[in-house]
């Protein structure tokens, strides 16, 4: 999956094409159709990503191997049911005087006048593990066909390598934050009813989101680094990051990392706002002590929560996707 979600982001944004202004607030630009240039229609995505991987694998039988992966994956018919029924866009806006990239999908034609809206917070740092249109489908669009609106951020500069901007849970939880302000103003959206849910280092940006916002009617996270002190432990090459992003870190790396992890200031988040946590047993990048002892930490500060944890899954879930989207759909619909 890594292989098409790549390709994918070489040219997501390179082709414009107008979308139907599903954000009625004029600080929000360069409204654009996410089923556009070579994912207007399934035939063109598939034969674009066959292109590439003609390049890379000269066996035939390999090739043919992984293209039957791809349509596994993905497929015409449930390609075709996603462009019919859901709209898709992405969009800019600012925050601290910054363009910043963003994305939405909603239903197309709600069964009621107006959706639970959720925040989703990618992982990744700069520019690795941005949402592209591979991952919008496999990710975010089977949970908004639901009938949610989702929202959310690239954070600042992901797709520059020239310019550090995205602090790994600094400044970058700005562009989190900020969505929220635009909610009112989405067609069919019910600002009363927001959830954020996130994935991997998106998890810890719920958190750090969630502990200054009013607004947030319930959280989902999977795979969250919860202690990010004891994942270094876990996962030494972690710190080459640490050191990327963070400012000061070199100098204040014990109080930088606990800034960022939940389990130091567990009673700062609300006490009413549910918590569903998602981890794989044999995750390799982020532990799954890490919701396990998270878990303990909430029942013990008496905030709502539910820990699953998949025996002999990895990190994103593989095995268990849609048994993963089905907990958070049911989670989401439960309390929103």
């Amino acid at each position: 999956m890594k292989q098409y979600l790549l390709i994918c982001t070489l040219f997501f944004s390179s082709f414009a094409s107008n979308a139907e202004e599903l954000i009625v607030d004029e600080k929000i630009t360069e409204q654009l159709d996410c089923f556009r240039s070579i994912f207007s229609d399934y035939d063109t995505w598939r034969s674009f990503i066959e292109s590439q991987r003609k390049k890379r694998i000269k066996s035939t039988e390999k090739l043919a191997k992984g293209m039957a992966q791809f349509d596994s994956m993905f497929g015409e018919n449930k390609f075709n049911h996603y462009r019919q029924n859901l709209s898709c866009i992405t969009f800019k806006y600012q925050v601290d005087g910054l363009d910043i990239d963003g994305y939405l999908i909603k239903p197309k034609s709600p069964n009621k006048k107006t959706l639970p809206v959720l925040v989703y917070n990618r992982g990744g740092n700069g520019s690795f593990g941005s949402v592209v249109f591979g991952s919008m489908m496999h990710n975010l669009f089977p949970i908004a066909n639901e009938g949610f609106v989702i929202i959310g951020s690239q954070y600042r500069q992901s797709s520059s390598k020239d310019i550090l901007l995205d602090e790994f849970g600094g400044k970058d939880v700005n562009d989190v934050t900020e969505l929220l302000k635009y909610i009112p103003k989405i067609k069919n959206a019910d600002s009363n009813r927001i959830g954020m849910f996130g994935e991997s280092r998106g998890g810890m940006q719920t958190f750090l989101a969630a502990k200054h916002s009013k607004f947030i009617k319930a959280i989902a996270t999977i795979a969250s680094p919860t202690d990010l002190l004891k994942e270094l432990d876990f996962r030494p090459e972690m710190e080459k990051v640490f050191v990327h992003r963070i400012p000061n870190y070199e100098k204040n790396k014990i109080a930088e990392l606990e800034k960022r992890s939940v389990l130091k200031w567990v009673d700062q988040l609300p006490h009413d706002v549910p918590i569903l946590l998602l981890h794989g047993e044999n995750d390799k990048r982020v532990s799954v002590n890490s919701s396990i002892e998270l878990a303990a930490a909430l029942s013990k500060s008496e905030i709502p929560h539910k820990l699953v944890v998949y025996p002999r899954d990895d990190h994103g879930l593989m095995n268990n996707k849609a048994a993963a989207n089905e907990e958070l759909v049911s989670w989401f619909k439960k309390y929103l």
